[in-house]
């Protein structure tokens, strides 16, 4: 059954011969991701799931959106379904951008269901959406994955403990994944940025010195060369992606 709430901006033109599913492609970092992959000639699938996100990613050439909840498996396997239903531009990669950040206090003054939130937030998507797009990239005999960890989850800072450990815990499911789907042909990567120099990071920190900041198309550049077949080689790593901060 095919998805509802599915926004096509053209059938996918015949010299596309490649999907990527970009989850999260609608945020800060997201629409810099889903604008390099369309440049550099994939068909792209994009869940979305609330209307106002939509105008965020304006109509172009290869550019699908879906409405679909990450933390559902039936709604991410209507996505993945999409993503992975044409079959002129097989799906060759998922790259998973959802996910959360809290920084409540120290773990004596943090609550279990905090700490807990965040695993649900930075793992279910990105479990969930692997998942369902592994049984087509290992039919194919070749795709990658990319997930989105942080550098504090190397270079911890105190008072978001739930916030860096599933962040370290997504590393740990990238290196897993790795492992798993070595002879599969399937990579998987996770890129480990800083503060992303976004609008929504330049208003909450008005004040901050944003010289260090990695703008988002930079970051986008790494996801795309790690779902390329130049990055082949290139699995079960944590790339850093935080510039000079």
């Amino acid at each position: 059954m095919r998805p509802c709430n599915v926004r096509r901006v053209r059938e996918t033109p015949s010299d596309v011969e490649r999907t990527v599913l970009i989850t999260g492609g609608t945020g800060g970092l997201g629409t810099g991701v889903v604008a390099r992959f369309l440049a550099d000639g994939w068909r792209v699938v994009v869940p979305w799931v609330a209307e106002k996100e939509l105008a965020r990613l304006p109509a172009r050439e290869g550019l699908e959106l879906v409405q679909a909840d990450l933390f559902e498996p039936a709604s991410v396997a209507q996505a993945v379904e999409l993503a992975a239903g044409e079959s002129g531009a097989p799906l060759r990669g998922m790259v998973n951008l959802v996910g959360g950040f809290s920084a409540p206090g120290r773990v004596h003054e943090t609550p279990i269901e905090e700490f807990e939130t965040q695993f649900r937030l930075n793992l279910r998507p990105a479990y969930l959406c692997a998942q369902a797009c592994l049984p087509h990239l290992i039919d194919a005999g070749r795709g990658a994955i990319v997930c989105v960890s942080t550098r504090a989850a190397i270079r911890p800072f105190s008072g978001a403990a739930g916030y860096i450990a599933s962040k370290r815990a997504v590393i740990a499911l990238v290196e897993a994944l790795a492992v798993e789907y070595r002879d599969d042909g399937v990579r998987a990567n996770a890129v480990l940025p800083n503060v992303i120099d976004t609008p929504a990071n330049r208003a909450s920190q008005p004040d901050a010195d944003t010289s260090k900041w990695v703008p988002p198309e930079q970051i986008a550049g790494v996801i795309a060369f790690l779902c390329s077949d130049d990055a082949a080689p290139t699995s079960g790593a944590a790339i850093p992606v935080y510039g000079r901060a």
